[in-house]
């Protein structure tokens, strides 16, 4: 955010995270988690939560620093310049931890949330199903109950954390027969040898999350790690919905703002025809492009979050947070895509990091709903406050000089 718009404590926050994500985090650790040498960072999350900077939106009790959304956004920007792997790993906190505090009991919070904000314990995701993904409602895993124990049975995949994690937050169906909307419960699923990482992708980029595919095989978990209430899964999904988009958005800024920098600096130092290229319209044009393109995600997530914060109707808020997540997500890759431009072929090796970046940001207009997901949620909720009656600004279409002629305007 723009320091115009910053209050004090924001900038301090700021600030924080900066120093922690240049001076605690090596340069090997980076290279490593990209050559699939580590599979899961656990001393990030360690170093992180040894500066508090785990779970800042949560309540000071649980160990967090009970900040707004706005807040955390300025720290997923600075944190989102190292990648998407170290971005989704922080933001992993932010969203298990969102179920867990709405929707989880007082035990619940203390045997999960708290060691999560204190980086004792690392928590998962798993949502997505080999069947399908945008089709979340479709799940095949099942949850039975077995007195005090619901027994799990199924798979899911594309796991940050499946191999890592020591517990997993997890949907799945309760009710076979019910409505879709109606059918889903959510849960907190401690690792065991019943849980098995099935297999582990080998991805294009965003390497180092041990990212891979779990099979729950008669899995017994007790039942007061049910998240909220039997078949309400769909609630909870649909309050998910903000932490997994927000924390995209925030650290897609952050990730443009990193390849930005490098080329924008490049500019000033590589030479041509013996001047600067930052001299070349060729060249400024697309910093100038960049800066345009950076400002104006910035603008769309820093409204998205103060919607949420501000307590905005459901349907505005979920439209302004995919439509946050689809511009900062599209907005990243064009930037990157222009540093790599700038810097010519020696942008395409590993001399620089835009190559790294270039296969990281590629994800992040697929992740926790694709930009076509988001495009369907935002017309969807647009024509829904277009239609309500609370909606009166001045009808410009009887402005016309012919708008009287209700014979021309035809319909059907």
């Amino acid at each position: 955010m723009l320091e115009c718009l910053m209050s004090g404590e924001e900038k301090s926050l700021r600030d924080e995270v900066r120093s922690f994500v240049r001076d605690d985090i090596d340069k090997q650790l980076l290279l490593d988690m990209d050559e699939e040498k580590v599979r899961y960072p656990l001393e990030f999350l360690h170093k992180a939560a040894s500066r508090r900077l785990l779970g800042l939106r949560f309540p000071e009790k649980y160990g967090g620093r009970g900040m707004p959304w706005v807040s955390e956004i300025i720290a997923l920007e600075e944190v989102g310049v190292l990648g998407t792997s170290l971005g989704c790993l922080y933001s992993l906190v932010s969203i298990v931890g969102e179920a867990i505090n709405n929707f989880g009991s007082e035990l619940l919070k203390e045997k999960y949330l708290r060691p999560t904000i204190e980086g004792k314990l690392a928590a998962a995701e798993a949502l997505t199903e080999p069947r399908g993904g945008s089709d979340f409602f479709g799940a095949t895993c099942t949850a039975r109950k077995d007195g005090d124990h619901y027994i799990i049975n199924g798979q899911k995949r594309f796991v940050v954390g499946s191999e890592g994690a020591d517990y997993f937050m997890v949907y799945a169906k309760t009710d076979p027969h019910g409505p879709p909307h109606k059918s889903i419960s959510a849960f907190l699923v401690d690792r065991d040898d019943d849980v098995r990482v099935e297999y582990v992708y080998g991805l294009m980029g965003t390497r180092g999350g041990g990212t891979g595919r779990l099979v729950f095989k008669d899995v017994k978990v007790p039942a007061e790690n049910l998240l909220g209430e039997e078949n309400n899964g769909g609630a909870i999904f649909y309050r998910m919905m903000i932490p997994e988009r927000m924390t995209s958005a925030g650290g897609a800024i952050g990730m443009g703002r990193a390849a930005h920098e490098v080329a924008a600096r490049y500019s000033t130092k590589r030479k041509a025809f013996g001047t600067e290229i930052k001299s070349f319209q060729g060249v400024s044009f697309k910093v100038a492009e960049n800066v345009t393109l950076l400002d104006t995600a910035r603008g769309m997530v820093y409204l998205a979050a103060s919607s949420v914060d501000a307590g905005d109707p459901p349907g505005r808020a979920r439209r302004l947070v995919s439509e946050a997540k689809k511009v900062a997500t599209e907005n990243a890759w064009k930037i990157v895509n222009n540093a790599m431009q700038i810097m010519g072929g020696i942008g395409y090796t590993n001399v620089y990091p835009i190559e790294k970046m270039l296969r990281d940001v590629r994800l992040i207009m697929i992740w926790t709903g694709t930009n076509e997901i988001m495009d369907l949620i935002i017309q969807h909720e647009y024509y829904k406050e277009l239609g309500a009656e609370s909606y009166r600004p001045r009808n410009i279409e009887f402005d016309a000089a012919e708008a009287d002629q209700a014979d021309e305007k035809i319909y059907e």
